[in-house]
């Protein structure tokens, strides 16, 4: 069962009978995300099937009541966890489901994130009803996205084009972009996978052409710290490789401060041989100047890879390199 939940102070109830109930935002992608924990928890623990054991918590976050701006302007990040973290922290849901790109590199006292799902593809992807890549679009033409991060990237390859703020569900994006609002918009991969749209893409674009997101694809579920018994149940479902290259990520992210104020972009990946590989990247929004770092070594030196890439990109920039 989903429940729909308007999160001020104490007005959210924990269901009686659940064994588990997990907190979500109410977006499709993110209703789709918790399922899918849903569903990989009753595999894992076959007693979690029983109607009502697990219940599902849609809560409303500031991030998705303000669409009409841009995050940057309204606090960044933790705008789509915060009511979440404070249901959690209540005891009114247990665990809570994650996009791990949405997540603070900072947690609130109190939440432990020991848990994230095998890893989506985490490329970016380009759509339109008008041109077949970035670059066949004409001077002007105007590209929909809310990103720093895609806006700095697009502007550094293409300069001529324009971007513009553009929020919402993936739905309401397409929507907009049927209707003309704008030429262009880039999603990522992962979220039109999991809702079984990528029929909408045009061009998926390679790691060279887009750097993703630090945590680009991965769904992380958090819990309260100490809580043994929902940590028993995530046990079986994390992923460990998936987990390893997010937190080399993020290293990288908290090393710069990184939030949705800035242009950062990060991807770890795990090659066949065994060796971790990191780049990543830093940039002014309007593409004029670009910062890019790689390292590699050893899986289990992960956080300490990311956060020497991020330090070295900290003194590259200087304090006012944003201003």
């Amino acid at each position: 069962m989903v429940r729909a939940s308007e999160v001020s102070e104490g007005t959210l109830t924990r269901p009686e009978n659940a064994v588990l109930v997990i907190g979500t935002r109410g977006s499709p992608l993110a209703l789709a995300q918790a399922h899918e924990t849903k569903r990989r928890l009753i595999e894992a623990h076959p007693e979690l099937a029983n109607e009502g054991a697990i219940e599902i918590s849609v809560i409303n976050t500031s991030g998705d009541m303000f669409l009409d701006k841009a995050l940057a302007d309204i606090g960044g990040k933790g705008l789509f966890t915060k009511e979440i973290d404070r249901a959690q922290l209540d005891g009114a849901v247990d665990i809570a489901v994650h996009s791990m790109k949405d997540v603070p590199t900072w947690l609130p006292e109190g939440i432990s994130l020991p848990c994230m799902l095998p890893r989506e593809d985490t490329r970016d992807v380009f759509i339109s009803f008008k041109a077949n890549s970035l670059e066949e679009l004409p001077p002007g033409s105007v590209i929909g996205s809310a990103s720093l991060r895609r806006q700095s990237q697009i502007l550094a390859k293409c300069p001529t084009l324009k971007v513009e703020n553009f929020r919402g569900n993936v739905q309401s994006r397409l929507r907009k972009l049927k209707e003309g609002v704008v030429d262009a918009t880039l999603l990522a991969y992962a979220g039109l996978s999991r809702m079984d749209m990528t029929e909408n893409i045009t061009r998926i674009l390679e790691i060279d052409e887009m750097l993703p997101a630090v945590a680009q694809g991965a769904i992380g579920i958090t819990v309260r710290t100490g809580d043994v018994k929902m940590m028993k149940f995530l046990e079986p479902l994390n992923h460990h490789e998936t987990k390893i290259c997010v937190d080399c990520e993020r290293a990288f992210l908290e090393k710069l401060d990184g939030s949705c104020r800035t242009p950062i972009a990060g991807q770890a990946v795990i090659g066949t041989d065994g060796i971790l590989r990191f780049r990543g990247l830093v940039a002014k929004p309007d593409g004029s100047v670009v910062h890019e770092t790689k390292r590699e070594g050893k899986p289990e030196d992960a956080v300490a890879l990311g956060a020497d890439a991020g330090i070295e990109l900290k003194a590259k920039i200087g304090d006012d390199f944003f201003n």
